[in-house]
């Protein structure tokens, strides 16, 4: 039977895509054929024949999905009727890779270098790729301690707990770890540290550890979650600004309180309701009612755990250890899936597929790649790597 006559076939094409889609992401083996059918269901074109999807030449896509205004243009809420679906281009992006693995005018090689597929979601997302030869360069072009891969072990993963996430980076943690004790020694205390990274990338549960350790050498530790500082979402949204850029923050109030802590004077932060995605002060930074603000005493050593904190050249200055802690897309929405759908129910499934397809590539271009390029140490746990700059090497070698 010809490409062709498959597409028009209701039975031969689930079967010749699922047989094909087990290679490219190797956890649909875990799916019963059927079962593969009924999420395809979703995606059926309207006419009901997949012979109807058009597919764009290859560069045409590597073009796409190199292009800001693709996925800003991305909508977050789109309806029919009163449900959220999909967003229809990443639909068409979807149906054009199905049909060309199909059809044989896209390599499963190409398709993986460019996309991954998330079993959950039933959709393809773009592949991000952070270390660029200007990252590489800042770092000497080679980690400073390499670890077996074992995130692998989540390949066949619909989605991640954090117990078995920590257990998968236990070396390059405490790698990392043993890097920051000697960094502190050397540079001296009051110190103020900063981890910026993607969400779910772990950055809560590293500073909590690094906290346990520090605090065992006898340093007060305390920490400053950058995202209390947020907005509310939808005035985030409204202003296309969501988490990204001055405008999201309530920014002189983390200037002051970061000026204040590292002159060991107690500070009251703002409290972001995570589940509402409201913010407990208004935009003018006073106190809502029925709010109340998030006390932290002064320390030793203060944590700041964001996005993009040395991006904010107001408090960049004030931070003495610069850090990105990175995991990759796919295992960081694996991790998503468990942590914000199942366990805080912080998103409609469909509106947070639309938001993580959008968010990835913007956010690691406008902030992510940027702090890499000026960040002290990078920790792949994806990559089970540690990157350390020249400057830092020295430092740590006195240590």
């Amino acid at each position: 039977m010809t490409a062709s006559n498959t597409l028009t076939d209701p039975d031969k094409f689930p079967k010749c895509l699922y047989e094909k889609m087990t290679r490219i992401n190797p956890g649909v083996q875990e799916m019963e054929l059927y079962e593969f059918r009924y999420a395809l269901n979703n995606l059926e074109p309207e006419n009901g024949s997949w012979d109807s999807v058009e597919i764009d030449p290859k560069e045409e896509i590597e073009k796409l999905i190199r292009d800001s205004s693709f996925f800003s243009t991305i909508q977050l809420k789109p309806k029919a009727g009163e449900k959220i679906v999909l967003d229809e281009k990443i639909v068409r992006l979807t149906n054009m890779l199905f049909v060309g693995l199909v059809k044989g005018d896209y390599s499963e090689d190409w398709i993986n270098r460019f996309f991954y597929f998330d079993i959950r979601g039933f959709y393809f997302l773009v592949r991000t790729g952070y270390f660029t030869n200007n990252i590489l360069t800042h770092f000497g072009s080679e980690p400073y301690k390499q670890f077996e891969h074992r995130q692998k072990k989540f390949e066949c993963s619909q989605s991640i707990g954090y117990k078995e996430f920590r257990q998968a980076n236990t070396e390059v943690d405490q790698f990392f770890i043993d890097c920051v004790k000697k960094l502190i020694r050397v540079k001296g205390i009051p110190i103020l540290l900063a981890i910026a990274g993607p969400t779910a990338a772990g950055k809560t549960e590293i500073v909590e550890q690094l906290r346990c350790s520090i605090e065992g050498l006898g340093f007060k530790v305390t920490s400053i979650e950058l995202d209390n500082f947020l907005t509310d979402r939808d005035y985030r949204e409204q202003k296309g600004i969501h988490t990204l850029g001055k405008e999201a923050l309530h920014l002189k109030q983390l200037e002051q309180c970061l000026e204040d802590i590292t002159h060991g004077k107690k500070i009251a932060i703002p409290r972001y309701d995570f589940v509402f995605a409201t913010s407990s002060h208004d935009l003018d930074g006073n106190l809502k009612a029925g709010c109340k603000p998030i006390l932290i005493e002064p320390a030793d050593v203060v944590f700041i755990e964001g996005n993009f904190p040395f991006l904010i050249e107001e408090i960049a200055d004030l931070i003495s250890i610069k850090v990105v802690y990175l995991t990759d897309d796919p295992i960081r929405l694996k991790r998503k899936w468990k942590r914000d759908i199942d366990y805080r129910k912080k998103y409609e499934p469909t509106y947070f597929r639309n938001r993580f397809f959008k968010d990835q590539f913007l956010m690691a271009e406008k902030a992510y790649r940027p702090q890499m390029e000026v960040c002290d140490m990078t920790v792949d746990t994806t990559g089970a790597s540690v990157w350390v700059t020249p400057e830092i090497i020295k430092l740590l070698e006195l240590g």
